[in-house]
């Protein structure tokens, strides 16, 4: 499992706003949440049952990214999907798409919350206090 998981620290969890639920004909699945990782991205997903077949998902930003699927895993009736690279800076929103059919629907559409630039060490600022990344927001 421990190669599953992408290197790097974790960034952050996105949850879903609204139910990321995704039925047709061919699947059905939930989105549960994404994890930002310093070097990919793991997609958390909760199948209809343990004989599902893994879904057929695209990951999309606002800036047109290409993820890449790297690896992933079924335990039991959940499904893990990773994904590279991770998002980059400034990155406002995140798509889950299926592709399970010509049309690749949406299922789901996570605001990205604003993170540090890269991954700097933590320190102490003047006053002995721990330091924090700069923090910007996309031009």
């Amino acid at each position: 499992m421990r190669e599953l998981i992408p290197s790097g620290s974790l960034r952050g969890m996105l949850l879903p706003p609204t139910y990321g639920r995704h039925v047709t004909d061919n699947t059905a699945f939930t989105v549960l949440s994404v994890e930002i990782w310093a070097t990919g991205l793991v997609v958390n997903i909760q199948l209809a049952s343990d004989s599902e077949p893994e879904p057929n998902i695209v990951l999309q930003d606002h800036f047109g990214t290409e993820y890449s699927l790297r690896n992933s895993a079924n335990l039991g009736s959940r499904n893990l999907q990773v994904f590279t690279p991770s998002v980059p800076p400034g990155t406002r929103s995140l798509t889950v798409r299926s592709a399970d059919d010509a049309q690749a629907r949406p299922v789901v559409t996570f605001a990205v919350p604003l993170m540090a630039v890269q991954d700097a060490p933590a320190g102490e600022d003047d006053a002995g206090y721990p330091s924090r990344p700069e923090l910007r927001r996309p031009a």
